[in-house]
């Protein structure tokens, strides 16, 4: 698309099919790193990779070419098959359905990149539930709670 210009922020939030703790220690890095690869090969780019062991944060700048949930699905499906090829859980690994996605300014950039670099801290004093209908409110997004995880609470 010649002479189309933007700069366009997206903080992507989703969990693990019904919020289990499967993301360990051991392999996050390499999955953050794979996620990243994902990204790039749709020519987009990440900014900050976090989160801890039941949710993933990644924020992306998005060229107005491609639709977000093309990207979250692709992450999401080639991400769960690599952890399932490389065999990192028992049985199957699976993304919850869905995902969030909210608009970020340039101005707060650095906020949000702190916020997904410090998910573990974050994390330690708030639950994955009460972080996510906390990013709902604050855009003010409706949702229904039932709709909200698969299974869960």
């Amino acid at each position: 698309m010649a002479n189309t210009y933007s700069q366009i922020y997206v903080h992507i939030v989703f969990a693990v099919k019904y919020r289990q703790n499967l993301i360990q220690k051991a392999w996050q890095d390499q999955l953050h790193q794979y996620i990243c690869g994902i990204v790039k090969g749709k020519e987009q780019k990440v900014y900050a990779i976090g989160g801890v062991a039941d949710h993933i944060h990644v924020l992306i700048s998005i060229k107005p070419n491609i639709a977000i949930s093309d990207v979250v699905r692709d992450i999401k499906a080639n991400s769960s098959k690599w952890i399932n090829e490389k065999g990192f859980v028992r049985g199957k690994f699976h993304w919850q359905e869905g995902f969030g996605a909210f608009s970020v300014g340039h101005s707060q950039l650095d906020v949000v990149i702190a916020y997904i670099e410090n998910q573990e801290e974050h994390h330690r004093k708030k639950t994955f539930t009460d972080e996510y209908i906390a990013l709902l409110q604050v855009f003010n997004i409706q949702y229904d709670e039932k709709y909200l995880f698969d299974g869960v609470e």
